[in-house]
């Protein structure tokens, strides 16, 4: 039986809250860090969603506690409530729901901010509000090292993801050779991604102050020759019948043949010359400059003709024309029909309303409702942010598909990789002050503790999961082609110097934002387009704005919440 238990009610507050906090987590950010991926169209929703949770989970269970620790210890110092522990109880809970009440607000408008940001912000409010300013541990091994790095990641990733791209377009993209040079860079950046992980995973196991070099070393060569042995024996064979013999009739389930598909015969003619389409298009209904010129042009003159004294007799409904789709504003109902998704979910099967069939259909869509919205289309509506995304998607350059097509697998991979990042970084942000909670209100004291129960993590992981496939899409159609034109090129560097940048982060004990690191990754490959306009500013100084005012907002609710409950008269005197 716990100690406090007459604090009962508080720790079950704590609980509710705490799930809230890890299901906005899930909804807002795991769902900016996988906005590349569906935009870009290496993922669909669905495969995101699936790719996300394991992967989430997984590094959530496995590596998330490194990090929650330093949450739990950095920002202000538990001990300074000894005389008091049922205040630390109250302020964790004042802390999760200051977090989960900003996450939720901000999530439901579909901003993409940074719940680190509200967990630091929430501690300072409530430390502020209970022990005094004073003991808030603003030193470099507290705030101000956390909030460099808040300062320092998005730039660094910015850079990184701007060299990353910058390296591929001169070295692969522009070159006439440029789908075999895309196929014989498969390796590296093969190498590259699980030797990354293969780092973290051995700062997590090896618990010592000084990790040997030879260590890391091995573990990193080891993984990331791994990786590119799997990759050489299964899915480069598969690429290079695909892409550079044309095989029409390969399935995806041929990758498991591995190099006996260099003796698969060559595919059948196809019938009445039709040529059926190999690789898909990552670059529809995006117009080049030269495209969007020339409908604008139409526009122009269709609109001149409409307003000119003799008008065409017309009915109701053709009074208003449609434009060339993306130029149209669309209307609210229009944006409605696009936020349903009435193209992409499957029509309600006939028969009465108590049929088996159609009960079936609307529990399916009831349980889906997160995994079936059409992201990249309403990603191209410039009404919502007001800016011509059109225009700005003109001037990215196009690259061969099938090039494009090469980067796309790699891009599941450094998803992936990226997703177990984040989970190991992200699940402090809602387990650390709950964690916290538990162990003052079952001990009765406070206690210092060197790992957090495997429970709360799974719990925490579990949760940001859940967030994830119920909401997240929301927030992801906000960014992606809404910030830069995505294609697979871009999405694998936006994807890689994120989980590069979050990796260093996690290894410091640093709770980083992962949507900073997205945000500044996505600017540095779109600033390598070589033109400034190829960027949503607008969108940029929105998301800053945002991030400028979660912490000092999320502080104050928290203070206001943590001075308010003290100074009840209910509440027992310390």
């Amino acid at each position: 039986m716990p100690i406090l238990h007459q604090f009962n009610h508080i720790f079950a507050i704590t609980t509710i809250l705490a799930a809230l906090d890890a299901w906005n987590i899930g909804a807002n950010d795991v769902a900016t860090a996988f906005a590349s991926s569906v935009s870009s169209r290496s993922l669909t929703l669905k495969q995101a969603m699936l790719l996300a949770s394991v992967c989430e989970f997984t590094g959530s269970v496995t590596v998330g506690n490194r990090v929650t620790e330093m949450v739990r210890n950095k920002i202000l110092a538990p001990h300074d409530f000894d005389d008091a522990p049922a205040v630390l109880l109250l302020a964790m809970m004042c802390t999760i729901m200051a977090s989960s009440i900003f996450l939720t607000f901000a999530t439901r408008r579909g901003m993409p901010v940074s719940p680190a940001h509200t967990l630091v912000g929430g501690l300072i409010g409530v430390a502020t509000a209970s022990i005094g300013f004073s003991k808030v541990n603003w030193g470099w091994s507290g705030v101000t090292k956390v909030v460099t790095a808040w300062i320092i990641s998005p730039v660094f990733a910015g850079i990184l993801g701007a060299a990353l791209f910058f390296f591929t377009k001169i070295t692969v993209l522009c070159r006439p050779d440029a789908v075999k040079r895309a196929f014989y860079s498969i390796p590296l950046y093969t190498f590259m991604t699980f030797g990354a992980l293969a780092m973290m995973m051995v700062w997590e196991s090896v618990r010592r102050p000084a990790i040997s070099p030879t260590v890391v070393l091995t573990a990193v060569f080891s993984a990331g020759l791994g990786g590119v042995l799997i990759e050489g024996i299964f899915v480069m064979p598969y690429l290079w019948v695909r892409v550079m013999r044309n095989d029409w009739t390969l399935k995806w389930y041929h990758v498991f043949q591995g190099p006996f598909l260099f003796r698969r015969e060559p595919p059948p003619p196809t019938t009445h010359g039709v040529i059926r389409p190999q690789i898909k298009n990552f670059y529809k209904g995006h117009l080049t400059p030269e495209e969007l010129a020339y409908v604008r042009a139409s526009e122009k003159l269709l609109e001149s003709v409409q307003t000119s004294d003799e008008k065409p007799p017309c009915t109701e409904d053709d009074e208003k024309p449609i434009l060339p789709y993306p130029l149209q504003s669309p209307t609210k109902s229009t944006r409605r029909r696009d936020s349903d998704c009435s193209s992409i979910i499957p029509p309600r099967p006939e028969g009465p309303r108590k049929s088996w069939a159609v009960i079936r259909w609307k529990i399916t869509r009831f349980l889906l409702r997160g995994v079936e919205k059409d992201v990249i289309g309403v990603q191209k509506s410039s009404a919502i942010m007001n800016w011509d995304i059109a225009d700005m998607h003109s001037r990215a350059p196009r690259y061969d598909n099938r090039a494009e097509y090469m980067y796309s697998t790699l891009q599941v991979i450094t998803a992936a990789a990226a997703s177990f990042i984040h989970g190991a970084n992200d699940v402090s942000n809602a387990i650390a002050p709950f964690s916290l909670a538990f162990e003052v209100w079952s001990e009765g004291h406070v206690v210092t503790t060197n790992r957090v129960p495997i429970w709360m993590l799974c719990f925490g992981g579990g949760t940001i999961v859940l967030g994830l496939l119920t909401y997240g899409y929301h927030v992801m159609r906000t960014l992606g082609n809404r910030l830069t034109l995505m294609s697979p090129s871009r999405g694998f560097c936006v994807e890689l110097a994120t989980a590069i940048t979050v990796l260093l982060a996690t290894v410091l004990r640093l709770p980083v934002s992962t949507t900073q690191c997205i945000t500044g990754a996505t600017v540095g490959v779109g600033l390598a387009n070589g033109d400034w306009r190829s960027i949503n500013v607008k969108l940029v100084g929105e998301i800053y704005m945002g991030w400028s005012v979660t912490a000092p907002l999320t502080g104050l609710i928290a203070w206001g919440l943590m001075a308010m409950l003290l100074n009840t008269p209910s509440w027992p005197a310390p």
